[in-house]
């Protein structure tokens, strides 16, 4: 069912006082309680497979459907959350049927009163409090033998969830204020009395804390062999100390954590990226590490399996469901961005092109029945508009009519069909295969360019640095050039190297939640405002430098309970349109 998403201000407090009143709270997740360690189960791989099957496939925040959040399954939907803050990704519309208007719109939902602001720290803090279970039960003893995976897995886990709560919540990166707050360290020896007198970590606390949960992590799951990607290995922990290196900007450790991620990794091939059956749908040998929705997850199965990533991210579907595919909220990639990208890469193939709604405007005008026309001329002209249509959007598809939907989209120029059903034409068919997908949370080619940026921002290393990232570029475009995209947006500080580099991981990882913590990290501001643009109107702001609204709320749960936790200032949105940017 399209669940309709029209809350207002009332309705978002009400379900703020439901939920903080529930075990879902922050309160009841800052720590491993001694009931949890008394009746967690002593099988460590249990226990460690539980910690990254809860990263989607059931309803994390709420706890059911009934509730109707069409946006609450997990790790993936913060992916969106975080992206769609910025310019990139582009909604259908401002009519309040699309469930991550919130953040697109810089909502007061995102304040630290409302459900919406508690979710995201409601979903970490209790993946943290799982791997705070995990490691209780250690008793804080070496693990033997048979924990020492779990027991790496989970600090591997809790390193990343700190690491992005560091990069959502802190109002200053790294570089710029090691002293600057972060957000309250919870483990698994914290007592429910000091949590509630539990400060926000400054940066270097919080990068001290998360580098020796990847040390630990590195010692234990150094001979560890895992089974698929869905479970971290030392690799991936070489890819979160080159995220946090990077953050930090020290260049030296980011590029020797880069270059060991990416050890027996290759990345994706033109055929690979692009395919039009199950293009990022299933992990490919780029993949370092991913979450898969299964058949036998509920969101999946339940009533018409809406809930989920591929339900928002994926826009083929003929089963007449999916907020992508039929109920008229898909994603666009930004005008501008996509205008930057050269043909001869093959990224651009990812969204559907920016003529294609003059060009069923044109074969509607061309095959118009005038009022004198027959039933069987009618007919003749419907099944050649049909043709005209499908051959349109055969370049972008192997079920063009179904892509087309019989007009289930508001509009097509930059439609995302980057991502694609499992399971083929059985995909197509069905959304309870087809939206069995896996989902990449790390993948080598962001070790590429964390290399590539370290070694050119290192003194006397720039050309080597171009070196690596003109390599990298040509895998994508092989008359790539460096030097052709390094525009400021928003903000004019950063190098051109840098600049060429953000450009390389928007276009690269375009949905898939990276671009926020860049934009964050180099202070970059955002330009939906221009001539040409396709953001929706009242929204069309331009940004000198970060907007407020990308710097995390913390939420009012956490803050009542936690006596000692300060809070970051919440700004509301721009109340009109921005002038139009012009860019070089």
């Amino acid at each position: 069912m399209n669940k309709i998403f029209k809350l207002s201000i009332m309705a978002l407090a009400v379900c703020t006082t439901m939920t903080g009143c529930l075990d879902e709270t922050v309160e009841s997740r800052t720590y491993a309680s001694q009931d949890q360690l008394d009746n967690a189960p002593k099988n460590f791989k249990m226990m460690s497979e539980a910690l990254t099957a809860a990263l989607c496939g059931s309803y994390v925040y709420i706890g059911n459907a009934k509730a109707g959040y069409a946006n609450d399954w997990g790790y993936p939907s913060i992916m969106i959350q975080n992206d769609i803050m910025g310019q990139d990704i582009v909604p259908a519309n401002l009519d309040g049927t699309e469930w991550f208007l919130p953040w697109y719109k810089d909502e007061v939902a995102l304040g630290a009163q409302y459900a919406y602001g508690q979710m995201p720290w409601s979903y970490y803090y209790g993946w943290i409090n799982n791997c705070n279970v995990l490691l209780g039960v250690l008793g804080g003893q070496e693990p033997t033998e048979s924990q020492k995976a779990g027991a790496g897995e989970a600090y591997a886990l809790r390193a990343m969830f700190y690491l992005d709560l560091v990069r959502m919540y802190a109002p200053e990166t790294y570089a710029k204020n090691p002293d600057a707050p972060t957000v309250p360290k919870k483990t698994e020896t914290m007592t429910k009395e000091q949590s509630q007198h539990n400060r926000r970590m400054t940066n270097k606390e919080a990068f001290e804390f998360i580098l020796s949960d990847l040390d630990k992590a590195e010692e234990y799951l150094s001979d560890y062999s895992r089974a698929d990607v869905y479970t971290p290995d030392v690799s991936v922990v070489y890819g979160l100390k080159a995220r946090a290196y990077l953050t930090m900007e020290d260049w030296k450790n980011a590029e020797k954590y880069a270059k060991l991620a990416q050890k027996g990794y290759a990345v994706m091939t033109d055929d690979q990226y692009t395919s039009r059956d199950n293009g990022f749908a299933e992990p490919t040998d780029s993949w370092m590490f991913a979450v898969k929705f299964k058949s036998t997850d509920y969101i999946v199965t339940n009533d018409d399996g809406d809930d989920c990533w591929a339900a928002k991210m994926v826009d083929e579907s003929a089963s007449g469901c999916g907020y992508g595919a039929n109920y008229g909220q898909p994603f666009y990639i930004d005008a501008h961005l996509y205008s930057t990208v050269p043909s001869s890469d093959f990224r651009k193939k990812c969204f559907v092109n920016f003529h294609a709604d003059e060009a069923l405007d044109s074969i509607a005008n061309a095959n118009k029945a005038d009022g004198k026309a027959t039933t069987a001329e009618k007919a003749a002209l419907k099944a050649k508009t049909n043709k005209a249509i499908d051959s349109l959007f055969t370049p972008y598809s192997n079920y063009p009519s179904v892509l087309y939907a019989d007009a289930a989209k508001p509009k097509y120029d930059g439609l995302n069909i980057k991502f694609r059903n499992a399971g083929g034409a059985a995909g197509v068919e069905s959304q309870y295969v087809g939206w069995c997908v896996a989902v990449p949370l790390m993948r080598v080619e962001e070790m590429k360019l964390i290399e590539a940026e370290a070694v050119g921002m290192q003194p006397g290393r720039l050309e080597e640095g171009i070196r690596l990232l003109t390599e990298f570029a040509k895998t994508r475009d092989p008359k790539f050039v460096y030097g052709k995209h390094n525009e400021a947006y928003g903000n004019s500080t950063t190098s051109a190297f840098q600049n060429e580099i953000y450009w390389q991981k928007r276009i690269e990882f375009w949905g898939e939640g990276i671009s926020y913590y860049d934009a964050r990290r180099l202070n970059k501001g955002i330009i939906r405002s221009y001539p040409g643009t396709n953001h929706p109107e009242l929204c069309r702001w331009n940004t000198e430098g970060n907007p407020t609204w990308m710097t995390r709320i913390i939420p009012q749960a956490e803050t009542s309970y936690n006596f000692d936790c300060t809070n970051n200032s919440y700004t509301s949105a721009p109340t009109s349109d921005s002038p139009e940017y012009i860019f070089k």
